[in-house]
């Protein structure tokens, strides 16, 4: 049974009510305070203060503070009037009891709609978030495209410029030889002093170019012969015992891993305009550690999207995606890629091993941030389970268990309050 406090003190004016209660020793965050328009509760085992108020109050405008061992509560009055009281002087436990539990139902349902105010607006700031993020990627692409246009226009017009040019000098060539004469291998022409000498003419030129080339022709040497180079691999040797052996799931997951190496999605229209390297899934990948090792976030997770378009089968990939996003705030897509990440790291073998627990921190990560400290748990503890000596995994999985069973203690007491 809680012990009564007596020793507080009140003071009033005409517009506030102030009451003192002393905290005891209590330390602050080991005190429940409740207050409402008629009932005041001030709760630190093992003692209790409540207040039957004279008047009712206006419990939006209340205000409480703790400090040096004290709690001041300010109760703005309803009526500009003095109380005889600060508490009612009836005994009818009955009413008090009707108090009480009238008092408790609106602080509940007080508590209820600001936590669903601030999920709302959690909700509404996450939501504009992303919209704006997704306005942002909009006019990137948009951008981008208008420059590949602009750059596209550009070199249409070169070409057609070009090609113009050497149409018209075609025909101007054209035009030069049939003005001469078809038999007529030298032009004459007078020099300073009047004396007619003879050159050779275009068709004469011509002539000799076309002898000069065909004669470097005949001097290129002959072109290469091809053939195919037959490579074998001596096959990879298991150093395990026959009764443990998971030599098909290594066969498994090596044939895996050599298809995701060789599935490029080539054939995506708008990837067609980058340049090969740019079409290369682990140059993306190498581009994409590169950018968060200098913690350019919101680059690598371009780079490792792109390679990710253009090779679906590589669980890297994803589980890279996973860390920036954790450092980004973005949660769900965290425990999205490291979901795909761990879906594609099948079967679970000694080669993954490591991976499949970097992927199972980075989602159970996201999981205990977004407060979902039981799934969140499931996840550290399959990555212990992988690595049974890591000391920093077993102060994780030690930390969420104290924060889940501190949880349900807090609920137990609120409960009994």
């Amino acid at each position: 049974m809680p012990l009564l406090v007596t020793d507080y003190s009140w003071t009033q004016t005409d517009s506030m009510v102030y009451v003192q209660v002393p905290l005891k020793g209590a330390k602050a965050g080991d005190v429940d305070i409740v207050s409402t328009d008629e009932y005041v509760k001030v709760h630190y085992p093992p003692y209790l203060f409540e207040a039957f108020l004279f008047e009712p109050v206006h419990d939006d405008r209340s205000t409480a503070k703790l400090g040096d061992g004290v709690v001041v509560i300010s109760l703005p009055k309803r009526s500009s009037k003095v109380w005889e009281n600060l508490m009612i002087t009836t005994n009818d436990k009955e009413r008090k009891r009707e108090i009480r539990q009238q008092a408790l139902m609106k602080y509940q349902e007080k508590l209820s709609a600001e936590s669903q105010s601030k999920a709302e607006k959690k909700h509404a700031e996450k939501k504009y978030a992303l919209e704006t993020m997704m306005k942002l990627e909009k006019e990137e692409r948009e951008s981008i495209q208008k420059m590949k246009d602009a750059e596209r226009d550009k070199t249409t017009a070169e070409l057609a410029a070009w090609q113009l040019r050497q149409k018209q000098q075609a025909e101007d060539e054209e035009a030069q030889v049939k003005v001469q004469s078809p038999s007529q291998g030298y032009q004459s022409r007078s020099n300073a002093t009047g004396v007619e000498t003879k050159e050779p003419g275009r068709s004469e030129q011509r002539r000799n170019n076309e002898t000069k080339c065909k004669r470097k022709e005949v001097d290129l040497p002959a072109p290469r012969l091809t053939g195919n180079i037959n490579v074998t691999f001596t096959p990879r040797v298991f150093p395990t015992a026959l009764r443990e052996s998971r030599v098909q799931e290594e066969e498994e997951w090596l044939r895996k891993q050599a298809e995701a190496r060789q599935v490029i999605n080539a054939d995506v229209e708008e990837l067609k305009d980058l340049k090969e390297e740019h079409r290369n899934p682990d140059w993306l990948k190498a581009k994409g550690d590169k950018y968060f090792a200098n913690g350019d976030y919101l680059s690598a997770v371009n780079a490792y999207s792109l390679a990710i378009r253009l090779n679906r089968k590589t669980p890297a990939l994803y589980s890279n995606r996973a860390a920036c996003h954790l450092k980004l705030r973005n949660l769900h897509k965290a425990i999205e890629d490291s979901s795909q990440a761990l879906d594609l790291m099948t079967p679970a073998v000694a080669a993954n091993a490591v991976a499949r627990a970097r992927a199972s921190v980075r989602r159970g990560s996201a999981f205990c941030q977004l407060q979902l400290y039981a799934e969140g748990l499931l996840d550290y503890q399959a990555a212990l389970k992988i690595e049974p000596h890591n000391e920093a995994l077993q102060a994780d999985v030690q930390r969420i268990r104290d924060i889940i069973q501190g949880s349900a203690a807090n609920t137990d007491t609120q409960g009994d309050a």
